[in-house]
């Protein structure tokens, strides 16, 4: 088992932009090559995948595992991102799908979110659990530079895509009561998933641009579609993956238009949110 402590990264190995997400991104890229990392906070939930992706070297990984063996409480989040940067990411984009909390936002629309309320716990929040201790920047999660990206690659693919949105990230792995969506929807937010907390702090403790592209996949318990939509049905775990399954070429052709868009060398905007060193991190 490789580790990235104390190792030099090749450059064949080496990528900028990352893709966090499902397995189904590796097939459309070229000269893929697996690389089987360890970390201070054990492996990740899968190997990261490195190869040519609209045009720039890009790493994949399958923040679910390769067979979705890691349900979103079980996720190695920490192992996830630490991997991710010690082959030298500093531009990541965070594919998900999510419940709609709000009527306007349809099934088979895109969010590019730019707030988080957390609702998880029990997950390891922070690479800083002591001796040293930081508290990082957090008012913005979402990196504003990416977001526009993100946001002109949707517009230029005519991709529905709402400007901006908070997300409700909940525990898991249930989905949640109708008194619960009432009460996220009436507080302010747009779109509910379970993955994005800590996955959105960790990155920015590691000075890591962040975007979360979230593809709603249903309207969530006790939300009720527009009247002319029909009454919607509870969420189920099928319908979920069927809608997403229907959508899923959307997301690639996104994720392609937002990689090749990107600027060559990493503009660093985000870098002042990183904490003090954590052993070795190669740059």
């Amino acid at each position: 088992m490789q580790t990235t402590e104390g190792i030099e990264v090749s450059s064949r190995n080496r990528a900028l932009i990352a893709i966090l997400g499902g397995s189904g991104f590796y097939s459309l890229a070229s000269n893929l090559r697996t690389l089987h990392l360890n970390t201070p906070f054990g492996e990740p939930a899968s190997p990261l995948q490195v190869g040519q992706f609209a045009g720039k070297q890009t790493a994949f990984l399958a923040r679910h595992g390769n067979s979705h063996e890691f349900p979103a409480h079980a996720v190695p989040y920490r192992a996830n991102l630490w991997a991710l940067r010690s082959i030298g990411v500093t531009t990541l984009i965070s594919t998900f799908s999510c419940g709609s909390l709000q009527e306007h936002i349809a099934p088979g629309d895109f969010v590019v979110c730019d707030q988080v309320i957390d609702r998880t716990y029990s997950r390891a929040h922070t690479f800083y659990d002591g001796p040293t201790t930081f508290h990082s920047t957090f008012a913005d999660p979402y990196c504003p530079r990416l977001r526009t990206a993100v946001k002109e690659s949707a517009a230029a693919l005519n991709i529905t895509a709402h400007p901006k949105g908070t997300v409700v990230v909940i525990q898991g792995p249930r989905f949640s009561s109708k008194a619960e969506s009432k009460l996220y929807s009436d507080t302010g937010g747009d779109v509910i998933n379970m993955t994005q907390m800590p996955e959105a702090a960790l990155a920015a403790e590691l000075g890591i641009c962040f975007a979360g592209i979230a593809l709603v996949t249903d309207y969530d318990a006790g939300i009720s579609a527009p009247a002319a939509a029909g009454e919607s049905e509870p969420v189920t775990h099928e319908g979920v993956l069927e809608t997403f399954r229907r959508n899923i070429g959307h997301v690639h052709e996104l994720a392609a238009r937002i990689v090749e868009n990107l600027p060559d060398e990493p503009p660093h905007c985000c870098k002042s949110r990183e904490g003090p060193p954590l052993g070795h991190l190669e740059n």
